[in-house]
């Protein structure tokens, strides 16, 4: 269920809904479609109220998960269908159909049938026939869920070539962070019905409202330790067994909590530095812990390392040689520290 949803989508933008099952992408993104209504509020296309208007009058066109072509029909076929039915002339159809294959390198295609096309091929058809319709606005529901990681790849930039070649506005969902940080001009992140954050790639990343929108966006993730403020001198520390990050001047002058209160720090795993674990005096920020898990990944590995029982992922060097059961220490800038409250979860700073 969709929550007090206030989003403005600019014109030409490729936007891309992005949350966990059940956030409520896909209810919105159907109620911009027209195959859902709104319990309330207003849906405009620019200054057109179009609430009560159909959806084959939204000047949309939809690309789905499941491809959702017609197997009795060939790809030549399957793109003509929708300009048929609005009783296109034939030279338009064969110029537009040759036109979108062209685009997406399917003219060998045409006369096939879905049951002989592989999963990547179907999916261009599927583009192809939205292509045709030369809409105002796309939509597109978690298109590359079917496909393996490969093609996921190529058809993340097959779509943003399109995008840029079409110049319609683009509303694309799905699951995945990467396909977002990787695709979306902006990203509205959704979380329990609610839009929780909308930006640009890099606004989110290094500027997340609060712990959910930080958690979920970016990978590893970002590791998380509930600390306990500590104020000297006018600069605050964040601390507890195994922990102590000392903030930035700045960003002690704008954290509120008193002496004592707890907060959660935040750290993305590149931030960390792995140094010995003996490492330690009051101007070093440091995370101490024991390594719980390796995980090697070509040029880098991801270090799991249970600090107190919370986990946190450190990225380094391939030959960094750390092994499970070890005590290592992490260093980090104070700068790099976010903070979050340990009640709401909202961003501190």
């Amino acid at each position: 269920m969709l929550r007090d949803c206030d989003l403005e989508i600019g014109d030409h933008e490729f936007l891309v809904l992005v949350g966990p099952s059940g956030s409520g992408k896909t209810t919105l993104l159907r109620i911009i479609a027209g195959l859902e209504d709104p319990t309330g509020g207003e849906l405009y296309f620019g200054d057109r109220l179009v609430n009560d208007i159909d959806v084959g009058d939204r000047d949309i066109a939809m690309v789905f998960q499941n491809y959702g072509l017609y197997p009795h029909m060939t790809v030549r076929n399957n793109m003509a269908f929708g300009l048929r039915r609005r009783k296109v002339e034939k030279p338009e159809i064969d110029r537009k159909v040759s036109g979108a294959a062209k685009m997406l390198g399917i003219e060998h295609l045409l006369d096939r049938r879905p049951r002989q096309l592989s999963g990547g091929q179907r999916q261009r058809v599927a583009l192809g026939r939205a292509i045709v319709r030369d809409p105002a606005v796309f939509l597109l529901d978690e298109p590359l869920s079917n496909l393996d990681a490969h093609l996921r790849l190529q058809m993340r930039t097959e779509i943003l070539r399109v995008h840029r070649a079409v110049t319609a506005t683009t509303v694309y969902v799905t699951h995945d962070q990467v396909e977002a940080m990787t695709m979306g001009d902006r990203i509205a992140v959704m979380h329990d019905g609610l839009i929780q954050q909308v930006g640009t790639p890099t606004e989110l990343y290094d500027h997340p409202v609060n712990r959910f929108v930080a958690g979920f966006i970016g990978t590893p993730a970002m590791g998380f330790v509930t600390c306990t403020v500590s104020r000297k001198e006018g600069r605050v520390d964040l601390v507890r067994q195994g922990v102590n990050l000392r903030l930035t001047e700045e960003d002690s002058a704008k954290l509120t909590l008193a002496d004592g209160a707890v907060a959660v720090a935040g750290i993305r795993p590149e931030e960390f530095r792995l140094v010995p674990a003996d490492s330690w005096d009051e101007e070093t920020s440091l995370v101490r812990g024991a390594v719980e898990v390796v995980e090697p990944l070509g040029p880098e590995q991801h270090l799991i390392v249970d600090v107190g029982g919370e986990m946190v992922t450190a990225r380094v060097h391939r030959d960094v040689d750390a092994r499970p059961g070890e005590k290592v220490g992490l260093a980090v800038s104070g700068k790099s520290v976010h903070v979050f409250s340990s009640e709401s979860g909202e961003s501190l700073l």
